[in-house]
């Protein structure tokens, strides 16, 4: 029966496990296909879905920019009054100062000099800089009249005063001359530069450059599948990439793609729990199950968003078919194959290709769930990973085939891809230990370490309690015969078999199997002894507890004797004090009851096999009297009302148990013993000692 809690809290975690998904998955149409020109494209048909213009490349745009920029003429605002002012203050400083002894034709001459670089135009030496290596040429306005001047007409004051000295030069002026005029100090800048409207200028000749040539129409094809990207393709479709940048940036559509994603997420996730609710009600009952398996669908979905930049192909190199082996391997096939569905269904929802990535997927998954029903070794893994590689690359193989493609055009960066995932896969091994103590599970391989009679446990107690040890071994073959036969755990309940009695090691010889001669309980009352006896359970779990045994095998401890009684030291008691009233509970085991089929396989093999030894005579109809008295009485006292085991498994559970003791306890032919002859009478004697001597004489 579900609670409200129950129901509250799987809906809370489903609807965490699909907020975190969404988070993780990207928020926007992106376009991360990998293509290259002169190779074939990879992915589906595109089709243009609206109408956008053919964008430049930046490349091209940036050679258009540079070509404007070349052409752009700064402009100078010209200053005459500049050259005015200097030119009269040379020659009034000239006439005037006692120290500048120069002729007047000298005088005259530099002033006329002076006049002809005012006249091209002094620039300051930074704004010289700016433009001579950047432009051709300049405009110069000069009374609201813009002139265009060539860069090379332009002076910096440096370059002023050379042009100065040259040509004094000519004029027979020598520097000597020119140098006690100090016409360096009368060379000042009258070009200035006009930041603002060369500023405007630049922005309006830059804005005239067209970002696009050409339109692609809506409902256009852009390219298809196999096709080779030409120049031209790959223009278009950096162009569709731009404008779908453009297009998802806007925030009313990234909150409806959110929304979008959210709600298909959430119902996929309500899909997996109803399967869960409607065929394995006993994983949705339990919290450990329902969250190992969000956890998995969370980390998976989660790692596919996060690799699908730059290109959606890394996504192949993600190891998807760890979840299928790992819910394999802790729970059943059906599972693992509704959960490796709703994965991929969720993965695909961001991707460009989801049919080829769900064919190629769940291929993946179903090969590792049929190819590894129980992992007991490394080497099991190992095949496994290789035949999954191997078929999702036939089928990747295949796929491409079936589209057209060639072998020589078939792109095989996807079978790289197929193989890192396959590397990516091993690490199923060392995960699956992480998980076992994350979520409280156990698999195949743990349970094959522990059956290992070598380990700590299981050799002290072949040495401090064998008989113990010996029923432990007989119970665990029993088990695993039953569990073979009705379909339970098989390596499950061999192990709990070998460590159910562990609580017997710390009063080995309380215990019929471990005495010889001498019975501790002789000289106690029954209420104690059935006390020590009953001890042993809580004994087990303290052990176990110890030795950090998984959970699973500490509940087939605790329940292997469910809430029966001390049968022996209960009955005595009650013969003994036949009119006193009983507290059973002295007598009871402290259970609970078995719950699991693995639970009940072990305390129906348990009880039989402990009672088997103390029959008088082993045939088999005693064996089966016994076994079917044993288990009658154990379905009778409602020992498995909460097991999942039917009628029908009792039955066969009572006919594998009664031929599995006959075997165990066939007697052997009695071999004959050779009787002494009796001896012969004397007349023969005689016969035969009067003829060997004659026999031997002819001999001789």
């Amino acid at each position: 029966m579900w609670s409200k809690y129950k129901i509250l809290s799987r809906v809370l975690l489903v609807v965490v496990c699909a907020v975190i998904i969404v988070y993780f998955m990207p928020h926007q149409h992106t376009f991360t296909y990998d293509y290259s020109v002169g190779k074939p494209w990879k992915y589906s048909q595109i089709i243009a879905e609206y109408d956008f213009p053919i964008y430049k490349s930046d490349a091209q745009l940036e050679a258009e920019r540079d070509s404007v920029l070349q052409n752009l003429k700064p402009f100078f605002n010209f200053d005459a009054s500049v050259g005015e002012l200097q030119v009269n203050n040379f020659k009034r400083d000239t006439g005037t100062n006692i120290t500048l002894v120069l002729s007047y034709r000298e005088r005259v001459e530099l002033s006329r000099l002076l006049a002809e670089v005012y006249a091209r135009g002094i620039t300051s030496q930074h704004d010289y800089d700016l433009v001579v290596d950047s432009v051709k040429a300049v405009s110069v306005v000069s009374d609201g009249v813009a002139q265009v001047r060539p860069v090379a007409g332009l002076l910096s004051p440096r370059l002023a005063y050379e042009f100065i000295v040259k040509k004094a030069d000519s004029l027979h002026l020598s520097k000597e001359i020119v140098g006690r005029s100090s016409l360096n100090n009368y060379i000042a800048p009258n070009l200035i530069y006009d930041v603002k409207r060369t500023a405007s200028v630049r922005r309006d000749a830059l804005s005239n450059i067209a970002p696009s040539h050409g339109l692609v129409q809506s409902g256009q094809k852009i390219v298809d599948r196999g096709e080779i990207v030409t120049e031209q393709t790959m223009k278009v479709l950096q162009s569709l990439q731009k404008e779908t940048d453009k297009r998802s940036g806007s925030g009313a559509e990234a909150v409806l793609l959110i929304v979008g994603q959210l709600l298909c997420v959430l119902i996929l996730l309500g899909m997996f729990m109803t399967y869960l609710v409607l065929y394995r009600g006993d994983y949705a009952r339990d919290v450990r199950s329902v969250a190992m398996l969000l956890s998995l669908i969370l980390l998976f979905s989660v790692a596919a968003s996060l690799v699908q930049q730059p290109t959606e192909l890394n996504v192949y190199m993600v190891p998807f078919a760890i979840v299928p082996i790992f819910i394999r391997v802790f729970m059943d096939s059906r599972t693992a194959f509704a959960a490796t569905i709703i994965i991929v269904s969720i993965c695909s929802l961001s991707l460009h290709s989801p049919y080829e990535f769900m064919l190629l997927e769940i291929v993946a998954g179903l090969t590792a769930i049929y190819s590894l029903k129980e992992l007991t070794s490394r080497s099991q893994l190992f095949r496994t990973v290789l035949l999954i590689t191997a078929v999702t690359a036939l089928v990747k193989l295949g796929y491409d085939l079936s589209q057209g493609f060639i072998l020589s055009t078939i792109d095989p960066s996807w079978y790289e891809r197929i193989a890192i995932s396959g590397v990516l896969l091993l690490f199923a091994y060392p995960l699956m230990l992480l998980f076992e103590k994350m979520f409280g599970f156990i698999s195949s391989v743990t349970l094959v370490e522990l059956s290992n009679v070598n380990t700590p446990l299981l050799r002290q107690m072949s040495k401090e309690a064998q008989g113990t040890f010996n029923h432990s071994m007989q119970v665990a073959n029993l088990c695993a015969e039953v569990a073979a036969k009705i379909g339970a755990n098989v390596q499950l309940v061999r192990t709990a078999a070998l460590y159910h009695d562990i609580g017997k090691l710390q009063n080995p010889a309380f215990f019929t199997e471990n005495q010889n001669a001498l019975n501790p309980h002789d000289g106690l009352p029954e209420e104690q002894s059935a006390q020590i006896i009953i001890r042993h359970v809580a004994d087990g779990l303290e052990m176990a507890d110890k030795h950090r045994l998984p959970s699973v095998i500490k509940e087939c401890i605790a329940t292997h004797h469910g809430r029966s009684k001390a049968k022996y030291f209960y009955v005595n008691y009650v013969n003994k004090h036949p009119d006193e009233p009983v507290n059973e509970e002295i007598f009871t085991y402290p259970g609970p009851n078995p719950h699991t089929k693995e639970q009940a396989i072990l305390m129906m093999a348990d009880s039989t096999e402990a009672a088997s030894r103390s029959l008088p005579e082993k045939t088999e109809d005693s064996i089966r009297q016994l076994v079917n008295r044993i288990i009658d009485q154990q379905v009778t006292e409602g020992y498995f009302d909460n097991c999942p085991i039917t009628f029908q498994d009792i039955a066969t559970a009572k006919d594998v148990l009664v031929s599995s003791l006959k075997t165990i306890y066939h007697a052997r032919i009695s071999y004959p013993t050779l009787e002494q002859a009796a001896p012969p009478k004397p007349e023969v004697q005689s016969e035969v000692a009067n003829a060997r001597p004659v026999e031997g004489k002819e001999k001789a």
